[in-house]
């Protein structure tokens, strides 16, 4: 089953983008979460079965502030969750996608993630997560 997760949006202040989506959903974000490895820290809201992730960078050398320096704010990249993270992502290499992490790493929101190279998948960057179970 390949379904979207969320959808990634680079923001420059986390707060006021959490204020302003506040207003937008109707609902305040129901979690935030710093992920050390990509000095990135996180805000999630439920919309319906999906979800919307905000990401600010933590640090000049994150790929979210090189992203903002590069395009700035907006959308960053779709995630789609998969059941076996491992087998899709040796599926989508063995089709030609480029994959930017050889191996799934930890990513926020308790998932194992991988990307693939916007180059391979028509500009968009494409996250694949799966559920990490306990």
């Amino acid at each position: 089953m390949v379904r979207i997760e969320h959808i990634g949006i680079a923001v420059k202040d986390l707060d006021k983008a959490n204020a302003l989506f506040q207003k937008l959903f109707g609902t305040p974000s129901y979690k935030e979460e710093v992920v050390d490895s990509e000095h990135v820290t996180t805000s999630f809201f439920g919309i319906g079965p999906n979800k919307v992730e905000l990401l600010q960078a933590g640090a000049p050398e994150s790929a979210i502030a090189k992203y903002i320096d590069r395009k700035g704010e907006g959308i960053h990249h779709i995630a789609f969750e998969v059941d076996d993270i491992l087998a899709e992502m040796e599926r989508l290499e063995s089709e030609g996608f480029e994959l930017i992490n050889k191996a799934p790493k930890k990513g926020a929101d308790n998932k194992l993630v991988c990307f693939l190279h916007p180059k391979s998948t028509n500009g968009v960057l494409v996250e694949l997560c799966q559920e990490v179970k306990a």
